[in-house]
């Protein structure tokens, strides 16, 4: 076989890789949804560089915890995953210099503090609402006598 084929060869098999994996994260971005509760939300994995370390992801809410998946992953478990009651909401801030071209547009930056140290989300207003109403709701019958540590 000539080597033209060769490449010929090798350029379609690759086309159909990048084809199949565009549509596995469509399908799996579909099932993530099916049960509603899901919003596009960004995770500053690293914060050494100052507006750097963004992934972007998916969050949902599923019960008590929040959980997040990367947006160009085919892993059908969350990558992180917070409970409500070790959340507490710090601020929010806009995108700044690099952030902006790092995040989907319009998102706001949340800073929330954790048993482990502070976190910092992106997302959309409206998420943001509907994140603190969530942080804020407890079940039926939840113990209220327990207070979040405030620092």
């Amino acid at each position: 076989m000539p080597l033209w084929q060769w490449i010929v060869d090798v350029l379609g098999v690759v086309l159909l890789a990048v084809v199949v994996f565009g549509v596995a994260l469509v399908v799996r971005r579909r099932v993530l949804s099916r049960n509603g509760g899901t919003f596009e939300l960004s995770h500053r994995a690293r914060s050494a560089r100052t507006g750097r370390g963004w992934v972007l992801g998916l969050g949902r809410y599923s019960g008590e915890t929040l959980e997040w998946f990367r947006i160009f992953s085919l892993s059908p478990r969350p990558r992180h995953s917070w409970s409500r009651n070790q959340l507490v909401y710090r601020g929010r801030r806009d995108a700044e210099g690099i952030e902006q071209m790092s995040l989907y547009a319009d998102h706001l930056i949340v800073a929330v503090e954790t048993d482990t140290g502070p976190l910092e989300f992106a997302m959309s207003q409206s998420s943001l609402m509907g994140f603190q109403s969530w942080l804020e709701a407890a079940p039926p019958g939840a113990d209220w006598t327990h207070k979040r540590p405030r620092r």
